[in-house]
């Protein structure tokens, strides 16, 4: 009988043995198994160190269904050691005596239920959570020692990690009881949030970073129980994907361990992603892939440098995954930052890459400057695996280590740092400041060593890029020169590269576009016109010709020179002078209406500024703004009339509309890119195709996409904006696209088969990028440019410096070892050094800064005083800010029509501007309840020893602001509350 029940238990074991593996504890199981041989034992135990509970329950299952050798009565002897270690789930599995499929479909609906919001879940207070299921039964006591040694050890969240993996190895019921102890101990929220309840808006957000656009707990909670339900059969079909319908063993492809995590959350998951197919997680690399990774797999420092679409973030996570299983395996504690230099790529590689594909089994989290964190960076980086943000929110955090702050972190926290882009490690950029920090600390560990004393542990270091550029070099050896420069920056052991044989098909054709010279203008002339009369009026001589870069230069300076002198009427020509000569190039890229627009809306709002919101006085237009207000006037039905004859737009334009109306005609299914210079080409492009029946006819559906930074005329995109617009194009909804440059790098941007760079040249990297976003079978990338122009003559130049830097990589690849080593070597020191040079003089610059009582501001346009420096208080080291009863009387509010910034503990609600020309000063900021005018320097003059100079930013002026005292400014209004109660009494 009792072999009978053996036999029986081993057929048993394996049709259960996927759901069974992952319902077992090992280790304390093992030490109840006298059936099994010592040796075993020891094989047991290796699985489990090296690849955790759930293939060493795999490989314990395998080894009793194969093995014929063990005494009579194994059997009862693994069932009551089962039971014994709490394991009473799989117990019932063993006896043959599974749950119903509905119990069990609700059972496994709890299990994802736990997966989808683990989250939020580590942040209970593990120890007084594991008392309580102690108490109610769901641990043993070693289990509990267990949890409590690995917080002890690695924290609140570790803790939890391993609580929540063991709960859900109970046999049914244990979900109402884990309800009752977080109710227990007053985790009402989570309590909710389990429960699909909605909860307030305060605690929507938890552990988790909440990125813009996302809905609200209350919005997303209720529709959990659907989504489960709906799921739960999936579930327990892949947990029972080993039985067949004869009750025998199947093999399981699943060879890798998984824990409780391991079923997909389908909101990280892109839209190809099919959730039921687990081997959608898995990362397959091509065999190039592979070889550009071997290095890194090595432990090496590298650069990656594929081209655009080739799977460089794939490889990379690829190379994350392994270095982390590695590190585990050593026992070592693994931590990977990945660096992105723009925000919107933060949320594209977690959604996309490391939060896909390593979610399932590592912690990962994003941080950006679009985050509203409700914990601390440093306690991020301490509570996950995998932190993905922008380079300067790391930088921020490795300056406040620097300079003793507890809030601060340090590189040796990490053990590998991923930097995308990284051919922007150069002077100047934020990746080398955190690169500088790198190098110095190797340096400092080379006589650490030689002192025979203990090392600081360094980040391993990979860059990806799909262009490293040649830094304007003129000749082969300079660009030898810059990528040693990069590679030296990144402390690389080598580059690696590849050249392709299948992909070359997919190089876009390319094609250079010639408009004619315009041979007419009249639009143009007129504005010319205008604009000489102005030249005139002020007695200006300018140098160059309007219309261009140069005469740009000119005017700015111009306008610069004159508020500094208090001259003017030379700052407003100059500053109306420079609105003209950026019509005169819209009108040569876009429509002559465009131009007409920008003009137009330029003198309506500067005309508004004029006009004084309240009663309080009259702001004064001078004879100069006067003049200059009825020039335009005089010749706004002459622009209008000239700008509605078709005959007389530019021919880039004309082009332009070839181009696209030819990629939509010949394409089955046509989808681009046209790169323009600036956000209001962009837009402007964008309106002329949608307004355009022509376009309509052949199905193209256009919009555009710019930059979110608020430093243009034109307002930004949020994140959220370009999000949505990107996920358009990706599904069709949307086939072409009219971005700036903002398109050009690192955005996840659907497959196109034609690019156009429209009259826009800028360096090789740009076009290597902009032309890699045509990457579908036989694309064309296509530049349009008015002949004359010297955009064409710049592309050729461009493409000369991309095959000298081709050449420059390969030769650099080849270079003896010791000769690559001590070249890059010799740059390190090099950087180095300035960067001690550079800390001495900002040290002294910041010990010579004077009091604020030796500058004063005045208006930039009107010269009036405005204030002394004795009356700016900074806000949290970064605004400066003037609430003295006296300023209040000099400036007026207008509304705010750029977005309105949201930030920690303040929120711009307005434009301070002054009340006696109108010029914009700043904004009006409410600081915890107090309103306090913010100055912005770059609109005012400073008088600095004696010498009036302007400023773009206040980090320019070597003065020490006093910190702003909110608890005095707070008593203040409350007395003049009181006051003004008692004169109301």
């Amino acid at each position: 009988m009792s072999c009978d029940q053996d036999a029986e238990t081993r057929h048993v074991l394996g049709c259960f043995r996927d759901r069974l593996k992952r319902l077992i504890q090992v280790e304390p199981l093992l030490d109840l198994l006298h059936f099994l041989e010592p040796d075993r034992k020891d094989r047991i135990k290796a699985k489990f160190r090296e690849e955790g509970d759930i293939n060493a329950a795999a490989f314990l299952i395998d080894e009793i269904i194969h093995s014929k050798n063990y005494a009579r009565g194994w059997s009862r002897e693994l069932i009551a050691a089962l039971e014994t270690v709490g394991c009473r789930h799989a117990a019932k599995y063993v006896l043959n005596s599974p749950p119903e499929p509905t119990e069990e479909a609700e059972n496994d609906s709890c299990v994802r239920l736990i997966d989808l919001l683990q989250l939020t879940l580590v942040s209970m207070k593990t120890g007084d959570v594991c008392a309580h299921c102690r108490a109610l039964g769901l641990l043993t006591l070693e289990d509990q020692e267990n949890i409590m040694k690995l917080t002890e050890n690695q924290g609140n969240i570790g803790g939890a990690r391993l609580l929540l993996k063991r709960l859900v190895k109970n046999e049914a019921g244990w979900f109402s009881k884990f309800l009752q102890a977080l109710e227990d101990t007053e985790h009402h929220d989570l309590v909710r949030e389990l429960r699909g309840e909605p909860c307030n808006e305060d605690e929507a957000v938890s552990v988790k970073t909440v990125e813009e656009g996302e809905q609200s707990c209350s919005e997303t909670m209720p529709v959990l129980p659907p989504v489960l339900s709906a799921n739960s059969s999936l579930l327990s079909e892949d947990l029972d994907s080993s039985v067949d319908s004869s009750g025998g063993l199947c093999t399981s492809a699943d060879n890798e361990e998984v824990d409780m995590y391991k079923e997909g959350e389908e909101e990280d998951l892109t839209e190809d992603d099919d959730p039921s197919e687990e081997s959608k997680r898995d990362i397959v690399l091509r065999d190039y892939q592979m070889e550009v990774a071997r290095p890194a797999l090595e432990e090496k420092n590298i650069i990656i440098c594929l081209p655009t679409g080739s799977g460089k973030t794939r490889v990379a996570v690829y190379i994350t995954k392994k270095h982390l299983e590695r590190k585990k395996q050593m026992g070592q504690p693994g931590k990977v930052v990945v660096l992105v230099n723009k925000v919107p790529l933060v949320e594209q590689h977690y959604k996309a890459e490391f939060g896909r594909f390593l979610k399932h089994q590592y912690s990962v989290e994003r941080v950006s400057g679009a985050s509203q964190l409700k914990i601390s960076f440093p306690q991020i980086i301490e509570q996950n695996d995998i932190i993905i943000c922008t380079a300067q929110i790391l930088e921020n955090s490795l300056a406040k280590a620097k300079n003793g702050d507890e809030d601060g972190i340090k590189l040796s926290q990490f053990t590998l740092m991923v930097i995308d882009e990284c051919h922007h490690t150069k002077k100047g950029g934020v990746y080398n400041h955190i690169m500088i920090r790198y190098l110095s600390q190797k340096h400092k560990n080379q006589l650490l060593k030689k002192q025979e004393k203990s090392p600081v542990p360094l980040p391993q270091i990979l860059g990806l890029t799909a262009s490293p550029g040649v830094g304007g070099a003129m000749n082969q050896q300079m660009a030898e020169e810059h990528i040693l420069q990069i590679c030296a920056n990144l402390d690389a052991f080598t580059i690696k590269t590849t050249t392709f044989k299948e992909e070359e098909a997919k190089t876009p054709y390319k094609r250079i576009a010639r408009a004619e010279e315009r041979k007419e203008d009249p639009f143009g002339d007129v504005i010319k016109k205008i604009m000489d009369e102005i030249h005139t009026h002020a007695d200006l001589k300018p140098l160059c010709d309007p219309g261009t870069q140069y005469y740009e230069q000119w005017v700015v300076q111009k306008e610069q020179n004159a508020a500094k002198e208090e001259n003017q009427m030379v700052r407003v020509c100059a500053e109306h002078l420079r609105q003209y000569n950026e019509a005169l190039h819209q009108s040569n890229t876009i429509r002559m209406s465009d131009a007409f627009r920008f003009l137009n809306k330029y003198h309506t709002e500067e005309l508004k500024t004029k006009s004084s919101p309240d009663e309080e006085g009259t702001i004064t237009i001078t004879d100069t703004e006067r003049f200059l207000f009825t020039l335009f006037k005089d010749n706004k039905a002459k622009l209008q009339e000239l700008m509605g004859k078709p005959q007389y737009e530019n021919n880039s334009l004309a082009q332009l509309k070839t181009s696209i109306l030819k990629e939509f005609s010949t394409r089955e299914r046509a989808r681009g890119i046209i790169f323009t210079r600036t956000r209001l080409s962009a837009i402007a492009l964008c309106q002329w195709i949608q307004e355009n029946p022509k376009f309509d006819e052949v199905g193209v559906r256009a919009s555009y996409l710019i930059g979110g930074g608020d430093q243009s005329v034109v307002k930004p995109m949020t994140a959220a904006e370009q999000k949505d617009v990107l996920n358009k194009f990706r599904d069709g909804q949307i086939n072409l696209l009219i971005a700036t440059t903002v398109a050009e790098e690192g955005l996840d941007i659907a497959e196109c088969n034609f690019v156009i760079r429209y009259c826009l040249v800028t360096n090789e990297i740009a076009m290597i990028q902009a032309r890699g976003r045509g990457r579908a079978e036989d694309s064309s990338y296509t530049l349009v440019a008015e002949a004359g122009s010297g955009v064409a003559e710049r592309e050729s130049v461009n493409e000369y410096r991309e095959k000298m830097m081709s050449t420059a990589i390969v030769k650099v690849c080849k270079m003896n070892r010791a000769d690559y080593e001590k070249k890059t070597r010799e740059f390190q020191m090099q950087a180095i050094i300035e960067e001690k040079v550079k800390i001495k003089k900002k040290l002294l610059k910041g010990m010579m800064k004077e009091p604020p009582s030796k500058i004063s501001l005045s208006c930039r346009q009107c010269s009036v005083f405005v204030c002394s420096g004795e009356d700016i208080e900074k806000i949290e080291n970064m605004h400066h800010v003037n609430v003295t009863k006296q300023f209040s009387k000099l400036f007026t509010v207008r509304e705010n029509a750029s977005l309105q910034e949201r930030l920690l503990d303040y929120e711009t609600n307005g434009v301070i501007a002054c009340k006696n020309c109108g010029q914009q000063w700043g904004s009006m900021m409410l600081y915890k309840s107090i309103e306090c005018p913010c100055l912005h320097i770059k609109h005012f003059v400073v008088t600095y020893s004696s010498k009036k100079k302007t400023f773009s930013k206040w980090s320019e002026l070597p003065i020490k602001f006093p910190a702003f005292d909110y608890t005095q400014h707070a008593d203040l209004l409350v007395e003049d509350s009181e006051e003004e109660d008692l004169e109301t009494d």
